[in-house]
């Protein structure tokens, strides 16, 4: 598979409610259908992931951070969580060492779940 490198994006990533009451309508309504049978009804596919601002913040700290990746990746139990790392000007993972900042683990949901709101009700 062949991956195209792009320039770091300069461009505004805010989306309206609405449209994000759509998106996340939309894919609890479809998640379960997307995944292979053996993988269905195991929580496989999160409805969330909730982080500190702590984290985000020491992320964004960094010398050179111009924003933020969000990785897909998966635990030994095939659950879906996100890597999160810092980006620079060149639309580089800043990674610098084995000691990188890099932000995992976020909360889950199912299983600890945030109080009902448009974007998950």
């Amino acid at each position: 598979m062949s991956i195209k490198v792009s320039p770091f994006p300069q461009t505004s990533h805010l989306i309206p409610l609405s449209q994000a009451i759509e998106m996340t309508v939309k894919y609890r309504n479809d998640m379960e259908s997307i995944l292979d049978p053996e993988f269905r009804n195991k929580a496989v596919l999160p409805l969330s992931e909730t982080f500190n601002r702590e984290d985000f913040d020491r992320l964004l700290d960094q010398a050179g951070c111009e924003g933020i990746r969000f990785y897909y990746s998966m635990d030994d139990k095939s659950k879906l969580h996100m890597i999160i790392v810092g980006v620079n000007d060149r639309n580089e993972d800043i990674l610098v060492d084995q000691n990188a900042l890099i932000i995992e683990t976020g909360v889950r949901c199912p299983q600890t779940c945030p109080p009902a709101s448009p974007l998950n009700s």
